[in-house]
């Protein structure tokens, strides 16, 4: 019975021990996945800005801007290209909406993002765009891959179409969440004019005949959760300028919009409550699963040998008599 005992003790330990490194290296890559219906949105607002006042053409500051961010998955669409690429993606149809102090609209730009639903590395499939423009992206974009690394990534930015270094600065607390804190600078650059114009019948065909362009600067600062790889917070110090021909006077420049742009308090504390929910699930796949079997495989290694050991002990030899046993003759 002891030496049966033994032996499920050691069976399990060995099972457990297997399945240790089962649920880090292959559990773990197939559920913690972005799920390919999500929906969020995100309000940020630059207090106070510069807006550009195209009546008149000159800069003029205003108490608030607001950007609407919104991010929706397209499940139809993502089955389509995990049928013709063999990889289970998301699609995200992004918005991001930029409306003036009166609730006007600014400037509303559109997105298709295409990506792994694991490693968040992009998916290249017809429809990946930036406002209409088809785009090629490399790295990633608005969410950091799970496991985040104290490395430097490429981050992808829309207004350029371009992907540029986004740099680790270090560790932070933050809403006492210890998170990563990363910063990327977009030097002034050209870039094309929105496809909606905030003037009714102006277009961006209208405005390049007039040879005035649009420049862009922006430096760009996250606070990550390092397990869910989930930006916790996010600013922008963003600037916006037209440049030359004859729309402006004189030919020179204008300030089409500046400010720091934070995101609002209300939606910062909706973030981290729903990150911290969601790490929770990503560590029991990434330590505290793996790490308990291993230790639980260990234990139950110790109970199978001591019981093992001490079935295998030899039997002692039973004491004579206390009166012994007298032999004589008659």
């Amino acid at each position: 019975m002891r030496r049966t005992a033994s032996l499920v003790l050691l069976g399990l330990a060995a099972f457990f021990t297997a399945l240790s490194p089962l649920m880090r290296w292959y559990a773990f890559p197939r559920l913690a996945k972005i799920p390919p219906s999500q929906y969020q949105d995100m309000v940020l607002e630059a207090r106070p800005a510069t807006l550009l006042d195209y009546g008149t053409m000159k800069a003029r500051q205003v108490p608030k801007v607001t950007i609407v961010q919104t991010l929706k998955g397209d499940v139809a669409e993502a089955d389509r290209v995990r049928r013709s690429t063999g990889r289970d993606v998301v699609v995200w149809d992004a918005l991001s909406y930029v409306a003036g102090p009166d609730g006007k609209m600014v400037s509303e730009i559109p997105e298709r993002y295409v990506f792994d639903a694991h490693s968040q590395e992009p998916v290249h499939a017809a429809g990946e765009m930036v406002d209409g423009d088809p785009v090629r992206r490399a790295g990633i974009e608005y969410k950091w891959p799970f496991l985040t690394e104290k490395r430097d990534y490429a981050y992808f930015d829309a207004q350029t179409r371009t992907s540029a270094p986004i740099h680790f600065k270090g560790t932070r607390t933050f809403h006492g969440l210890a998170v990563y804190y990363f910063e990327q600078t977009i030097p002034w650059t050209k870039v094309p004019l929105p496809k909606k114009m905030p003037v009714k019948g102006l277009t961006p065909q209208a405005v390049e005949k007039t040879g005035t362009t649009r420049w862009y600067s922006t430096t760009r600062m996250f606070w990550v959760d390092p397990v869910t790889g989930a930006p916790v917070n996010g600013e922008e110090i963003h600037k916006e300028e037209l440049r030359g021909g004859r729309l402006l006077p004189g030919g020179g420049k204008v300030t089409a919009f500046a400010g720091h742009v934070r995101m609002r308090a209300d939606y910062v504390d909706a973030t981290v409550a729903l990150v911290s929910s969601q790490r929770t699930l990503v560590l029991l796949l990434t330590a505290y699963l793996p790490w308990g079997f291993l230790a639980l495989g260990v234990a139950l290694l110790a109970a199978g040998l001591l019981l093992e050991a001490r079935g295998r002990r030899p039997g002692t030899v039973p004491a004579p008599p206390a009166g012994g046993v007298v032999s004589g003759g008659p």
